[in-house]
């Protein structure tokens, strides 16, 4: 499937800021079968972009923008062949991604709620179905509610609460896996969804099993990834993901608004 992706990211301040500095995660991957075709970033005010590849292999655009302003508006737009199943057995898997992805991080701490539903649903001897199960598992513990978490909620909290949404189901995903010595990760990206469109970026897991290598999987909707998804950026948890983070200098209060748009081309 060939899919167009415009992700519009606006910064307002209540007054005027003298220099802004930021870096954005907003490029699909080129792996897994994925192909990106075409991708640009547009900041105005303009600033000078410069992209590296930071230690997960997501690449990473910098800019700058020194003179004053009170608004800041970065257009990303790509265009990506998806296919229908994620070919995870292409990427080497190291000794530290063995080690990265299998230990607790502060989204995905080690807690007895979440030991108590590893514990409950991982299939002994089986680490390919106890990839499935547990999926299943975190899908039917959380209810999807916008608002009812933000982005600094844990796993932890969010299994307590037993609401959230995508960032939270995966947060939890990889909690659970992790505590059955199963070494998974974060994505990041977004999901074509016509019917019901999802105006923000998604995320999901992928979980690393011997002899198959890493599967795809979304908790939030209890499914494998497919043609639907545009890949973008993998890491431990959100925070080596962030679509943006930055800083800037003035006494302004900031507001950011996001608008996403996925179609079928």
């Amino acid at each position: 499937m060939k899919l167009r992706v415009e992700h519009i990211t606006t910064f307002t301040y209540d007054s005027p800021i003298s220099e802004a500095y930021t870096e954005m995660r907003l490029a699909p991957l080129d792996l897994g079968g994925q192909r990106r075709t075409a991708f640009e970033l547009v900041a105005e005010p303009r600033g000078d972009v410069i992209s590296y590849l930071d230690r997960f292999g997501n690449e990473v655009h910098y800019f700058d923008v020194l003179n004053s302003h009170q608004q800041l508006t970065v257009t990303a737009r790509s265009e990506i062949q998806t296919t229908n199943e994620f070919k995870g057995d292409e990427e080497m898997f190291s000794p530290l991604d063995q080690y990265d992805y299998l230990q607790p991080t502060h989204y995905t701490p080690d807690d007895i709620a979440l030991h108590v539903l590893a514990e409950q649903h991982v299939v002994a001897g089986n680490k390919a179905a106890s990839t499935y199960a547990l999926m299943a598992a975190v899908h039917e513990a959380i209810a999807y509610e916008r608002g009812a978490t933000d982005v600094k909620t844990t796993a932890d909290e969010a299994i307590r609460l037993g609401k959230g949404v995508c960032q939270d189901y995966a947060h939890v995903m990889l909690a659970v896996c992790r505590l059955s010595k199963l070494p998974a990760r974060y994505v990041s990206g977004y999901l074509y969804s016509p019917n019901a469109p999802e105006m923000a970026s998604h995320a999901w897991v992928d979980v690393y099993v011997d002899g198959h290598g890493w599967r795809a999987l979304d908790p939030t909707h209890n499914c494998p990834q497919d043609e639907r998804y545009v890949r973008v950026a993998t890491g431990r948890d959100y925070t080596d993901v962030p679509p943006t983070r930055g800083i800037y200098k003035g006494k302004a209060t900031e507001k950011m608004e996001i608008q996403v748009m996925v179609s079928a081309v």
